[in-house]
């Protein structure tokens, strides 16, 4: 069993074992940023053929922790705000992103963005304030890749 496997395996949004989760694969991008892309379910509806607003703050809450774990740092939300631009509809995907707008010791803040994955129409954006508690080791991080 790996780190992630260990830590994140059950998790809602990234947990490959969570039979009801979303299983969101993050990545890094060659600019640090950290990105993935989700497509909606009737599993995760709201009002009737939309997706529900606290599955998009969820995709976009994981988005701007993972660009932490995926180098290594351990963080938690210590706020985050979320505005809802436009609806997301059943069957549609959404492109994820979220980059470091700064960093003061243990304390970061970061920008999300969820935007129609085939015309780029923005669904939905996010500011989040971050604690980082902790790093992973070089071997630890080693088994995220």
């Amino acid at each position: 069993m790996n780190l992630f496997e260990r830590n994140a395996n059950h998790c809602f949004v990234c947990g490959p074992r969570n039979a009801s989760g979303l299983r969101v694969r993050f990545t890094l991008n060659s600019e640090g940023n950290c990105q993935a892309n989700w497509t909606s379910t009737q599993d995760y509806m709201g009002y009737d053929g939309v997706t529900h607003g606290g599955i998009l703050f969820s995709l976009l809450d994981d988005v701007m922790a993972n660009l932490f774990f995926l180098q290594g740092e351990i963080c938690v939300t210590a706020k985050a705000e979320i505005r809802f631009r436009n609806p997301l509809q059943i069957g549609e995907s959404v492109r994820l992103q979220s980059k470091l707008v700064s960093r003061r010791r243990n304390l970061a803040v970061i920008e999300a963005s969820a935007t129609r994955e085939h015309d780029g129409l923005l669904i939905a954006s996010s500011t989040g304030h971050f604690m980082i508690t902790g790093k992973l080791t070089p071997d630890q991080l080693s088994q995220l890749h």
